[in-house]
């Protein structure tokens, strides 16, 4: 027994050695990645920018290099950065080395309001003379739209461009709450704060799908003029092609003036060759996007002491510090307390790209900013989405800013909880039962329903918070405060919808919006701050690591369907009054 046991704690000791070795070679490997990413990369003569967009697109990507990497998966998931995106095409549009971009178009994960700004940014690129090839094997609609920018677009052969107009999806869960026995308990103002209309229906309302129709309808207009405009086509003509489905093939692409050649991708390796002054392929120099984010910027640059601070607030709104893909009340009220005390930041710039959620903390966030408001100029900069509690926090700015294909307004809030007492009974036979020393002293309880008089004072808490939310945007807005309510009610709208409304002041993108707030400081000279300030990358990776085997391990499991398991995850998270996007709108 005794000979049992030595055996038995040297295997487990060997064991525990083992990963203690295993996590600093790990360590080790991690480290030596830091090093590699901090050189400065140097660029030869007649090079190309390569972007290849096959990575996730973010406002502002996260400094750590191993984002992504865990012991489990050992793949890196990084980001790439809008800001990034933004400042390579600027430096390659002055870079001498530099002969043209070619845009690699098998993949575009981003929004049609970030696919708007790439796409403004490679028209202001155009204007050196500079050349723009963009090749797919198969174009998407998305990728597409941001292809016909470039002088030549180029397809595989047996490829496909799929150009079929827009659609948005939404899972209803009624039935499934219905035979699990889940009962909501949903309390909302505004007929068109349909966030919560999974939860009650079957399909969409009235309301629902034509608020979807109006700022699709908006989005595609814009589309199809840019696609037109670029294409030397006509919007009638775009249209016609949609929706007689004409563009089958390639070849059909090539008649109808949407691809100038079919080619394979060594033949437009060659037209590279022959358009950036090099004489085969083996002399080809393609710059990856990530060498060229380490390219430093051009020599002789003034510096200035003047500041504008870029803040950041993407994701859901909720309390607490956030992180690079949600917002902390608490985090991002820092941030922007930091700006306002900083005699340096002249102006700030909040750019937003968030669907909204806690009122509450939006209520917090506000607050922040009208004290910023009061000693700098305020602009806020739209991302793909700046809607519900995302345009509650923009609604203080002087001016605001967004691409006619952002997605905004759902001025709204609305109350969910769940009762699961049928459930807990019918299903697995549990029931509940409750002391309390008053009446209403378990009202918050997922184990039995509200009560008329609980009701009331929940609906009477919506209507509260509504009231403060339109006044915070009557008063940001100088509009009416019925005016507000009269758009508002949880409506969604188009980037180019809400101009007209008084919702939005300008059209453009971030580097738009601080051009309008280095004017407003009365600016010649600024340098930009990001903020919140990121983390260093060995310190964010020490505290992403424990997340990263649970976060790995759902993702391989859920596969397609972790995007709804996080979705019902924040739901019964976010259980109280909130601001927030109707669902998650994706356009395809």
């Amino acid at each position: 027994m005794k000979s049992f046991l030595k055996t038995l704690l040297a295997s487990i000791l060997g064991v525990i050695i083992g990963f203690v070795l295993l996590f600093f070679i790990f360590l080790g490997v991690v480290g030596a990645m830091v090093a590699a990413g901090d050189h400065t990369v140097t660029i030869k003569p007649n090079s190309v920018l390569d972007l290849k967009f096959d990575r996730n697109i973010v406002d502002r990507a996260s400094k750590n290099p191993f984002e992504g990497i865990g012991l489990f998966s050992m793949r890196p998931v990084k980001s790439l950065g809008l800001n990034d995106i933004l400042s390579n095409i600027r430096k390659a549009k002055d870079d001498d080395n530099i002969k043209g971009i070619y845009l690699d178009l098998n993949i575009l994960s981003a929004g049609y309001a970030t696919a708007e700004e790439i796409r403004a940014a490679l028209t202001d690129f155009k204007t050196s003379g500079k050349f723009i090839i963009a090749y797919s094997d198969i174009f998407s609609q998305k990728a597409y739209y941001l292809a016909s920018v470039a002088d030549k677009v180029y397809l595989n052969p047996e490829g496909e461009l799929q150009l079929l107009g827009l659609r948005s999806e939404i899972l209803f869960y009624k039935k499934a709450l219905d035979k699990l026995g889940i009962e909501p308990e949903i309390i909302r103002h505004g007929k068109f704060k349909s966030a919560v209309e999974p939860f009650m229906l079957e399909k969409m309302s009235p309301e629902n799908r034509e608020q979807q129709l109006t700022y699709m309808g908006s989005i595609w207009n814009e589309v199809a003029k840019a696609i037109a405009t670029d294409r030397k086509l006509t919007v009638d003509a775009i249209n016609t092609m949609v929706n007689n489905i004409t563009i089958r093939n390639g070849k059909s692409a090539v008649v109808n003036g949407l691809v100038d050649s079919l080619m394979y991708l060594d033949q437009v390796k060659n037209q590279l060759c022959k358009l950036s002054g090099v004489d085969k392929e083996s002399d080809l120099n393609l710059v990856s996007f990530d060498d060229y984010t380490k390219v430093a910027e051009p020599k002789g640059k003034k510096f200035h002491k003047d500041k504008i601070a870029v803040i950041y607030a993407s994701g859901e709104i909720g309390m607490g510090e956030g992180d690079n893909s949600s917002i902390g009340a608490e985090g991002l009220s820092n941030a922007i307390a930091d700006a306002r005390k900083d005699s340096s930041v002249k102006a700030i710039v909040l750019r937003v790209n968030s669907p909204g959620g806690s009122a509450l903390a939006s209520e917090i966030i506000w607050r922040e900013l009208e004290l910023a408001k009061r000693v700098k100029p305020l602009i806020v900069s739209m991302g793909d989405v700046a809607a519900s509690g995302g345009y509650y926090i923009s609604a203080p700015a002087d001016v605001i800013v967004a691409n006619p294909t952002t997605i905004t307004g759902s001025i709204g809030v609305f109350g969910l909880m769940f009762n699961v007492q049928k459930a807990m009974a019918d299903k697995l036979g549990i029931t509940v039962d409750v002391a309390r020393t008053h009446a209403h002293s378990d009202m918050l309880t997922m184990y039995r329903p509200l009560t008329a008089e609980e009701r009331g004072v929940m609906q009477a808490g919506v209507e509260e918070v509504y009231h403060t939310f339109i006044t915070r945007v009557s008063d940001g807005r100088k509009m009416d405060i019925a005016k507000v309510d009269e758009i508002g009610g949880g409506r969604v709208w188009s980037g180019e919808n809400a101009k007209s409304l008084g919702l939005v002041d300008e059209f453009g993108g971030l580097s738009d919006a601080i051009k309008v707030a280095a004017k407003k400081a009365g600016l010649d000279g600024y340098r930009i701050i990001e903020l919140p300030s990121q983390k260093e990358p060995f310190e964010q990776f020490v505290e992403d690591f424990s997340s990263e085997a649970k976060v790995w391990l759902l993702k391989d499991e859920l596969s397609g369907t972790f995007k709804q398991y996080t979705t019902i995850k924040n739901v019964l998270k976010n259980q109280g009054i909130e601001a927030r996007m109707p669902y998650d709108v994706e356009l395809y």
